[in-house]
């Protein structure tokens, strides 16, 4: 249900829906429900959202928003994340509440994982 004031809905730019959705779709288990060629919807993922098909891509060095993925087993997620053809670029490390990594999707958009 959306509620009044809360962030409802994200859209991330991709250079190849195809490629991201297989990507998330193996490391994850995400399901995509596809809007023409160039946009395809996930949902029930933690928030909803989606990709469009764009030439940019997003990283911290840039000023972005990270979005940070949640994992019971993060050594399994790095592997899964590597094996689909994602980049780990900042191995494992702890910060006060957990431990996290970040890595780089098919585009080269950069993303975390966290785990207590």
């Amino acid at each position: 249900m959306s509620q009044h004031n809360k962030i409802n809905y994200l859209e991330i730019p991709v250079k190849d829906v195809l490629a991201t959705k297989a990507f998330f779709s193996q490391v994850f288990g995400w399901q995509f429900q596809d809007y023409g060629p160039d946009y395809s919807c996930f949902l029930q993922v933690g928030i909803d959202g989606g990709f469009y098909q764009s030439s940019t891509q997003f990283t911290l060095a840039t000023g972005s928003p990270l979005i940070v993925l949640y994992s019971q087993d993060l050594l399994a997620t790095q592997a899964a994340i590597t094996h689909a053809g994602g980049l780990i670029s900042r191995d494992i490390f702890s910060f006060p509440g957990g431990r996290r990594f970040h890595f780089k999707d098919v585009n080269g958009n950069e993303y975390a994982v966290w785990s207590e």
